[in-house]
């Protein structure tokens, strides 16, 4: 964990510096969806997109265009390294050995490859644009962001002397000590790490995840219980955190959408039902909020409620998770047996408070994110705000040519065209509710 950030930041002066150097370095949620598409919708073809959500931060300003390719084109060349393979097909993952089918593992070593892409500039922004097969695609998700978002951070950084590394390096690892120190005192507290697509660094990363596994496991307390990201967790020995997210509900409601509203308003479902036939388990949380949470579980089947849990995204994590243990007790279901997880742009704060709020009555946990891995505010030894986290994200775009859609609990995370998403706002009964303002 001794690292000289400021050193390794002041020399970044060979060919070229690598942020990606695994294709393990990816959450760990993309690797299981990776097999689900690849099974279930192996020739689906689809695009997506990066957005910069923060349009006041323009990163085509911020970000080497030419340095962004070289980084793009480096994880291109990248293969799955034979140690990792037998890692992935050994070890276990929530409790489950050989959660990877040997098919599939076969697949990912042999044949495995990225989309090509686009790399364009509008209006001061940077547009990434992924299309292919969506086996090729989906992967591009972690690595766009995790590079973006550090060639930022190196923008940043090569303007300041090496005094100034310094200095700032000492401040943010205060801040994070004093953030740990705070949920230390927490009792009962679980927590991982969420932090790799929007992070300050890959190094930076991986000393947030060591301080916080030596410094909240300790005296048998396993406060910190993994990292989502999948490379840390091959590294450092760790549980792999992940389940799945909004890509598969927005794409197979993409498929649905040239049918009838019953089978759009379906679509929903069936997401669940096919990854019931893949995994099981812990892996069967549920993120109803793509389309809604509220219509999501009044229209849910029966089983649903026999899932593991729910991760909360865009509703206030106290409403939505308040809504999910009334729904559980309506259905005959204890909410004491059941998980939540709470993840959108938690800081301690926020973490300490929702602990507190459900202890005892449901397992809740943090998936906690950017405020752990890139949060720089404050810390410039020049005061400026070039370092602050932006909210960036990587998301479906097209589905075998139809529009894919997002409509979320925050109307200001819905994704897609104006007339798509009103036609789904109908179909689904999902109101527009402007929420929080979106800062990570």
């Amino acid at each position: 964990m001794n690292v000289n950030f400021a050193e390794r930041a002041h020399n970044h002066n060979w060919k070229l510096d690598p942020i990606v150097r695994s294709l393990l370095d990816t959450d760990f949620y993309k690797l299981l969806m990776l097999q689900f598409i690849w099974k279930n919708f192996p020739a689906v073809q689809v695009t997506s997109e990066v957005v910069n959500r923060t349009v006041e931060v323009r990163l085509a300003e911020r970000v080497d265009v030419a340095a962004l390719i070289d980084q793009m084109e480096h994880v291109r060349g990248l293969r799955f390294r034979r140690s990792e393979m037998v890692w992935l097909a050994g070890n276990t993952f929530y409790a489950t050995r050989s959660i990877f089918e040997p098919g599939f593992l076969e697949w990912l070593e042999k044949d495995f490859k990225l989309s090509r892409y686009e790399v364009l500039e509008d209006d001061g922004q940077l547009v990434l644009r992924f299309s292919g097969l969506w086996t090729e695609v989906t992967m591009w998700e972690v690595y766009a962001l995790a590079i973006v978002s550090e060639l930022k951070t190196r923008s940043a950084l090569g303007q300041l002397s090496e005094l100034e590394l310094d200095v700032l390096y000492a401040r943010a690892k205060t801040r994070l000590w004093d953030k740990i120190e705070r949920l230390r005192k927490v009792e009962g507290l679980q927590l991982s790490d969420f932090g790799t697509r929007r992070r300050h660094s890959f190094l930076w990363q991986e000393y947030c995840v060591q301080a916080m596994r030596v410094s909240l496991n300790q005296n048998g307390d396993e406060r910190f219980t993994g990292t989502s990201n999948t490379a840390l967790a091959y590294k450092h020995d760790l549980e792999a955190i992940g389940t799945n997210a909004h890509e598969l509900p927005m794409a197979l409601a993409a498929m649905a959408s040239e049918g009838s509203d019953e089978q759009l308003r379906a679509s929903q479902y069936k997401v669940l039902e096919l990854w019931q036939r893949s995994y099981g388990g812990s892996l069967l949380i549920m993120l109803p909020d793509t389309f809604g949470t509220t219509q999501f579980l009044q229209g849910a089947p029966d089983w649903v409620a026999d899932w593991t849990g729910q991760r909360i995204d865009s509703k206030d994590p106290v409403v939505a998770g308040d809504e999910y243990i009334g729904w559980l007790m309506q259905r005959g279901r204890d909410p004491r047996g059941k998980r939540l997880i709470a993840s959108d742009g938690l800081d301690v704060e926020d973490i300490v408070r929702l602990h507190e709020y459900f202890r005892g009555r449901i397992r809740f946990s943090a998936g906690w994110g950017t405020l752990l891995t890139n949060d720089f505010r404050g810390c410039h030894p020049r005061g400026e705000d070039t370092l602050g986290p932006i909210s960036l994200v990587c998301k479906l775009m097209t589905v075998e040519g139809r529009p894919a859609v997002k409509l979320s609990d925050n109307a200001r995370k819905a994704t897609g065209p104006a007339s798509e998403i009103e036609r789904y706002r109908q179909v689904f009964g999902s109101g527009a509710e402007v929420g929080a303002a979106v800062v990570v």
